[in-house]
């Protein structure tokens, strides 16, 4: 009974010196050292910009002069088209340009001189009418002659008038700002229209790449019947690499233009390669919860593809004297006033903190907290309640 006893006191005394002494906890020291804080999302590849290359005019495909994978330069031929056709019609037009041009020629050089010598003969005949009608008047007068031949000589000079006032009509309008010139200039300038038109066919039937680049798929082959809208080439335009990438949009405080990458291909895991963030979307994807991301690439390497999946690691953050706690020792972190447990004078003591740069198992303490507190780290601990930190 007497060893119960002093077992018992025994026992009673440890589990008192025990409370006394507080739960064991694990604390952690706040210490200043370097935080690099990224975010990875994956990504892929963009191509400047992709053409859809088709036909404006319905035709045969006369030969097809790339394949995939080809890279063309600017204006080089990619189809041909046949053209026997287009080609009948510009030459109809052609002759139609030469017709109009060589009725001005004829106007120039045989209406208008014409027209000239029949004014001057008009003029002397109008003169010559007008001289025998005084003569006649002054023999009337003198009854030498009957007023019928008087009447005769006035229609006479009124007939030259006439003649007159319509060859100098004439001579108007076949000079070089006359009507007929005008008529004749505008059947030319249609004729020339005519024979544009013809030859804006007929380029059509070759077709050409608009600038430098990659065909990506190719869907016609030579005896094909194409029509206007059907897509015949894909090409990738040569430009600036650049990523694209849809990024959580919880991850927008942390994201700025300008910050640094570091990428790597899932194909090619091993090489990695710089990148730099220059577009972030001003909307957010509201299905998805997501804001669109593109990155400048200034050395992409040979193997990058067209759509190729990446990884995107984004430097968001790196400090080199960072107050720096366990992840798990914040309490509440998305709450507006996180919070931690400090060992103070043995007991649990709660600190509400300012929260900075974190990685995936550590956090940045910019507020609340000083170099070499204790902070429990584990959970389970009540704030007022005595503690044991090891």
């Amino acid at each position: 009974m007497v060893v119960g006893l002093v077992i018992a006191v025994a026992a009673a005394a440890w589990f008192a010196f025990r409370h006394w002494q507080g739960a064991p906890v694990d604390v952690a020291a706040v210490k200043p050292t370097r935080l690099t804080q990224t975010v990875v999302v994956s990504g892929r590849v963009l191509t400047p910009a992709k053409v859809d290359i088709g036909a404006t005019v319905t035709g045969r495909v006369l030969a097809v002069m790339v394949d995939e994978g080809r890279h063309v330069a600017p204006n080089e031929v990619l189809i041909e088209l046949e053209r026997a056709e287009l080609a009948a019609a510009l030459a109809q037009a052609a002759a139609q340009e030469k017709s109009a041009a060589t009725r001005i020629a004829q106007l120039q050089e045989v209406g208008a001189p014409s027209t000239r010598e029949q004014l001057t003969q008009a003029e002397a005949n109008y003169r010559i009418a007008e001289r025998d009608l005084s003569r006649q008047e002054q023999l009337f007068k003198q009854g030498f002659i009957g007023e019928a031949r008087v009447d005769e000589s006035r229609r006479a000079a009124a007939v030259a008038k006439s003649q007159l006032e319509t060859v100098r009509m004439q001579a108007a309008a076949s000079g070089p700002a006359g009507v007929d010139r005008r008529l004749l200039d505008d059947q030319l300038a249609q004729a020339r229209a005519a024979r544009d038109a013809a030859a804006a066919k007929l380029a059509q039937t070759t077709l050409r790449a608009p600038e430098a680049g990659t065909v990506l798929a190719r869907s016609v082959e030579p005896g094909d019947i194409v029509q206007p809208g059907k897509r015949l080439l894909t090409l990738a335009l040569d430009g600036d690499t650049r990523l694209s990438a849809l990024i959580d949009e919880k991850n927008l405080a942390v994201l700025k233009v300008g910050q640094p990458a570091l990428v790597s291909a899932d194909a090619f895991p091993r090489d990695r390669f710089d990148a730099t963030l220059t577009y972030l979307a001003p909307g957010v994807d509201a299905q998805r919860g997501t804001v669109e991301a593109k990155f400048a690439v200034p050395a992409p390497p040979a193997y990058l593809r067209t759509d190729m999946t990446v990884s995107i690691e984004i430097a968001v953050a790196d400090k080199t004297d960072a107050l720096v706690v366990p992840l798990g020792s914040i309490h509440d972190p998305q709450a507006p006033e996180p919070w931690v447990l400090v060992v103070r004078e043995g007991r649990a003591e709660r600190v509400a903190v300012k929260l900075g740069a974190r990685t995936a198992a550590e956090v940045e303490i910019v507020g609340g907290l000083a170099a070499g507190a204790q902070v429990i780290a584990g959970t389970g601990v009540e704030p007022g309640q005595r503690v044991n930190p090891r």
